[in-house]
């Protein structure tokens, strides 16, 4: 009987329980499928401060992108291709700068390091971008890992560290059920049998809103689908950073069903080049969407006229879980004793997942959370249906 359960091996699952193993507790994750092959498996592995708005997700933000600094430097693994690589947000007007400039201003207020970039500055830091633009913003702190490796070296690394806590991974295994004991969650039903634990973390991403179902509370977490083009790979390093639009910021803010479409370009250290990013809500529906992949593209190449004469080897498509509030949802359910929520982070859960896992943690263990919590807690969801 381990004192924990988490539902999902994706990057969020994957640092609940790495956190939930070194403070001591023996902890099971346990996912339908294998390590990240949900949301984290479709990702880029954003770890981003620049697009967060001034608030609690900005902290959030901060104090996971430390955590992810920590976790990188402990790399007797391999690492996970963490990259350090800072983002440039770039306007193409000067209305467009004003406002990059006023919100960077607001970051740096809670922390974030920035530097706003003249027009004519900009080839320095990024030599292949096209003219015309008004600025930019420069974020050292945004950073990117290999997300589906920085999963399953998350699980790795718990399972094998730490001596007080035990961490065991079982895939293959659907939740179809949490058990209870009166109101309280004394584990999951499954399709393999029950299985008994001191408490449940649900980490199951897009399902998020399932699995809480099944405990009778009220999670409006909805697919939201995005797509990535790849290119061949490129023999020299054309993008040093991760760079994006202005739009990008707006667009994930944006409470739209319609397809929305924003550059973001960079490079990977293997050579192809990454581009999204697109949203929109269509369901569970893998269908490719072809005016996404085409307006992606055609807004790359605006960016990075360079990339006109390369070829798309492939495009892939994911599901961010989308909370109308664009607040994840973490911390104990307020009506359902031994329940924990860890999900709703849309396209921001890899970026997000250590500070999750380690708040999670310390309300699992009866520390006060480094954070206030009440931002992101599930109960604001029923407050307001009620």
């Amino acid at each position: 009987m381990p004192d924990v359960v988490v539902i999902g091996a994706g990057a969020v699952g994957a640092a609940c329980a790495y956190y939930a193993a070194r403070a001591g507790l023996d902890t099971l994750v346990v996912d339908r499928g294998s390590v990240a092959a949900g949301t984290t498996g479709a990702g880029e592995g954003n770890v981003l401060v620049s697009d967060k708005a001034p608030g609690p997700e900005l902290a959030l933000a901060l104090l996971s992108r430390d955590l992810w600094l920590g976790l990188a430097e402990d790399s007797d693994d391999g690492g996970f291709e963490y990259e350090r690589k800072g983002g440039l947000v770039v306007a193409r007007n000067s209305h467009e700068l004003a406002a990059l400039t006023a919100l960077a201003e607001a970051q740096a207020e809670q922390g974030t390091e920035h530097a706003v970039v003249p027009a004519d500055a900009l080839t320095d830091h990024e030599p292949h971008l096209a003219p015309g633009l008004a600025g930019g913003v420069l974020y050292p702190q945004d950073a990117q890992v290999q997300p589906a490796l920085a999963a399953a070296r998350l699980i790795r690394r718990g399972a094998e560290r730490f001596g007080r806590g035990t961490l065991m991974l079982r895939t293959g295994v659907t939740v179809t059920g949490l058990l209870r004991a009166g109101e309280r969650v004394t584990g999951v039903a499954t399709d393999h049998g029950d299985i008994l634990a001191g408490a449940v973390v649900k980490a199951a991403g897009t399902w998020g809103g399932e699995i809480a179902a099944m405990a009778g509370t009220l999670l409006p977490i909805l697919p939201r689908r995005g797509f990535v083009l790849v290119t061949e790979p490129l023999g020299d390093p054309l993008i040093r950073h991760k760079v994006y639009t202005a739009a990008h910021v707006t667009d994930v803010a944006s409470d739209a069903e319609a397809l929305e479409t924003s550059a973001v370009v960079e490079a990977t250290p293997s050579g192809p080049v990454l581009v999204g990013a697109s949203r929109e809500r269509v369901g569970f529906d893998r269908t490719t969407s072809v005016p996404a992949l085409e307006r992606l593209a055609r807004q790359a190449v605006e960016l990075f006229p360079v990339l006109a004469g390369r070829r798309v080897i492939r495009a892939y498509c994911g599901f961010r879980p989308y909370c109308p509030d664009h607040l994840p949802v973490i911390g104990q359910d307020p009506a359902v004793p031994g329940l924990h929520h860890a999900c709703g982070h849309e396209g921001a859960g890899i970026g997000l997942a250590p500070a999750t896992g380690h708040l999670i943690t310390q309300t699992l263990t009866g520390a006060v959370p480094d954070l206030d919590l009440r931002p992101f807690l599930p109960g604001r969801f029923q407050e307001a249906h009620r």
